[in-house]
């Protein structure tokens, strides 16, 4: 099972992730909504297209802009659509299953 963990708390959870470019993007209904803020912050990937960011918040602490998707990817990276990958301090863990 992977997970993502952030301020002891578990942000997202799954048997399987996509990864790409060495991230691991967990599906948006392995996700615990509780913990994440839209935030405004968006960057253009050339290959991907655009990604939208969350804020994360547990426990009072605010992590900004530590998880991304991509609401509308481009054809190359449909297989991500709307799944969330992290950074900025969030650990995965565990071990991925494979098919």
């Amino acid at each position: 099972m992977m997970r993502a963990v952030w301020n002891g708390q578990v942000l997202a959870q799954t048997p399987r992730t996509r990864i790409v470019e060495g991230n691991h993007y967990f599906p948006p209904e392995s996700v615990n909504r509780e913990f994440f803020l839209d935030s405004p912050t968006k960057t253009l990937c050339p290959w991907k297209g655009m990604a939208r960011y969350y804020t994360l918040s547990v426990d009072g602490e605010v992590n900004p802009d530590a998880a991304w998707y991509y609401p509308h990817p481009w054809f190359l990276a449909k297989r991500i659509k709307n799944h969330v990958a992290f950074w900025n301090g969030v650990r995965i863990e565990g071990t991925r299953e494979r098919r």
